[in-house]
């Protein structure tokens, strides 16, 4: 669904991703990788928000000249590491902003606020409520939740586990896997490395700005190099 060929980004007197070419099938894709090996850049990347040199194509679109606004149209949405709420609005207000840029109206996004609060209850209760109130893991259901308003066919999610207590990490990964068994494609960039493997269909390893390992998520899980620095086992060394 995402071929990226040739990709660079620079900034700041920084290359953190050098020419890079991957191809991120339907399915679900999860990106794994250390703190600082680029894959935050390369959704950056892929969704617009960074000026990058190379190719990249969206469902065979070249998406070059289309700006954020145009990729979310297409059916793309990024999920952000620091889930970017506006804090001083209600809920719903953030719910329906993620509608904007579909221009979802009338019928249409009331039935798309009546998917996302049966998907999270706790939204519904707490839809008048101002999102800066929120606790970590409502934010990280109000992000999810207002990507969802744009009805995307392609989820991008930047380590959407980041700071949340284990019982809400495992609610919101079990949101991941119900999304992908409803065919959204999903490029799932995880810290829980072996979470990010069980999920997903297809796995690729990052590592300081190049593409290490990629295959088969059970096969990199099995594979002993991926073992020994990311799923802590495997390997001849302690």
């Amino acid at each position: 669904m995402i071929e990226v060929e040739g990709l660079t980004v620079r900034f700041g007197g920084v290359t953190p991703l050098d020419d890079i070419s991957v191809v991120f099938p339907k399915g679900t894709c999860g990106l794994i990788g250390p703190n600082g090996a680029g894959k935050t850049t390369l959704l950056a990347a892929v969704m617009g928000l960074l000026p990058s040199k190379g190719t990249l194509r969206y469902d065979g679109i070249d998406l070059a000249s289309l700006d954020v606004e145009a990729r979310v149209e297409r059916g793309m949405t990024l999920v952000p590491e620091r889930r970017e709420l506006f804090g001083e609005l209600s809920v719903r207000d953030n719910l329906v902003l993620g509608a904007y840029a579909t221009r979802a109206r009338g019928g249409a996004l009331a039935e798309r606020l009546d998917g996302v609060c049966a998907r999270f209850p706790r939204l519904a209760e707490r839809a008048a409520q101002r999102a800066d109130t929120l606790s970590g893991g409502e934010r990280q259901m109000l992000a999810l939740g207002r990507a969802l308003m744009s009805a995307p066919r392609l989820l991008l999610l930047d380590e959407p586990s980041l700071g949340l207590a284990p019982l809400v990490v495992r609610d919101i990964l079990a949101i991941v896997r119900t999304l992908r068994d409803e065919g959204v494609s999903i490029l799932l960039v995880e810290q829980n490395a072996r979470a990010a493997l069980e999920i997903s269909d297809h796995g690729y390893v990052l590592e300081t700005g190049e593409i290490a390992f990629a295959g088969a998520s059970d096969a990199l899980a099995g594979d002993p190099r991926v073992q020994a620095t990311y799923l802590g086992g495997g390997g001849d060394e302690p």
